[in-house]
């Protein structure tokens, strides 16, 4: 895949951001002991991230497995409750909505799960999967919702007869461009696709990244592109959030994170990425150890352990998300003016 142009180009960088993420902190508990299950110790998912995302833009979420993506995301549209901080969404707290409210954020808030079988129920039709949402919703009368998924199907790249059929009679591809069709049923403004094209074949992962991206553009739809697939993500992304230990370390444009990484694990991840040729390989930018426990996280740069540039104020001193220039956010004390620390290459 070679990169795209920005999907978000019609959304300016002055206009107000459809999501705003604010200091937000999930702490799932950890329960021992033979008789009460009291509380011994927390795990640390996701861990004071901030960040917000413009209409019309694609933002990619990275990093290695474990390192909080998922949770993120699922606490983005409020499937589970967050320990602190907030979600703006057009501006209201996500996290204030009840009732009415939260049913109409759920209209405006969808999600595509990277499972395209386990998300389907098997005892449903595809047309009844689809449909559900509006009927929950009450938003369309029962004809209107059946016109309504036949036009969906046929948008997502199938035929409006398989609405009869049900789950196990389509293939990997086939039942994801279904799970697209659901989440577009009630005409969300955001959609996060967790993983969406990890567990499908190389071939159709390519099918449904440009369905993703013609959709984008045909309805103005703003994704969160949750991945740990680099080359997916340089081809579908505006811009580029990176993930380790539950914390944003660095977040900046397509271009910026992919040809001048700034963060030495954002480097170590892009080095990880196959190439077809030796010729012009980046220099390798290897991590070691393996990632620290998320219920007991290392002090200061939760990255030092693994980090060749790692010195004392690393251990000591939690390096804050700096801006290093055109909205490149980098959260590492190589740019930060008074560490005196200096790459040794």
């Amino acid at each position: 895949m070679t990169p795209a142009s920005p999907t978000g180009a019609a959304s300016r960088a002055d206009d107000p951001p459809l999501v705003e993420v604010q200091d937000l902190v999930k702490r799932f508990p950890v329960r021992g002991g033979m008789l009460f299950g009291a509380r011994v110790a927390e795990v640390h998912a996701v861990d004071g991230v901030s960040f917000s995302i413009r209409r019309r833009e694609t933002l990619g979420l990275v990093g290695e497995s474990g390192c909080g993506k998922s949770t993120l995301s699922r606490l983005l549209l409020r499937l589970i409750e967050p320990t602190a901080g907030r979600v703006l969404f057009e501006g209201r707290d996500v996290m204030e909505f009840d009732g009415v409210a939260l049913r109409s954020f759920r209209c405006e808030a969808q999600i595509v799960f990277q499972d395209p079988f386990g998300s389907l129920n098997p005892r449903m039709t595809i047309g009844d999967i689809i449909a559900e949402s509006m009927l929950v919703n009450r938003t369309a009368a029962r004809r209107e919702r059946v016109e309504r998924v036949a036009r969906l199907l046929e948008q997502v790249g199938l035929h409006p007869d398989h609405a009869r059929r049900y789950p196990h009679e389509f293939s990997g591809g086939q039942r994801q461009r279904i799970g697209i069709a659901r989440a577009l049923a009630i005409g969300p403004k955001l959609v996060v696709c967790d993983e969406p094209v990890s567990a499908l074949d190389v071939s159709v992962q390519a099918q449904i990244v440009n369905l993703l991206q013609d959709l984008q553009a045909d309805l103005a739809l703003t994704y969160l592109f949750v991945s740990h697939d680099l080359g997916v993500v340089r081809h579908v992304c505006d811009r580029v959030a990176v993930m380790y230990l539950g914390k944003i370390v660095e977040i900046g444009d397509n271009e910026t994170i992919f040809t001048r990484p700034g963060h030495p694990y954002t480097e170590a991840l892009l080095a990880a990425i196959p190439e077809p040729s030796t010729r012009g390989r980046r220099g390798p930018a290897l991590v070691e150890g393996d990632v620290p426990s998320p219920i007991d996280p290392p002090s200061g740069c939760r990255f030092h352990t693994r980090c060749r540039f790692a010195e004392a104020v690393c251990r000591e001193v939690e390096p804050a998300l700096l801006d290093v220039g055109d909205g490149h956010h980098v959260a590492c004390h190589l740019h930060t003016p008074l560490s005196g620390m200096q790459r040794k290459e």
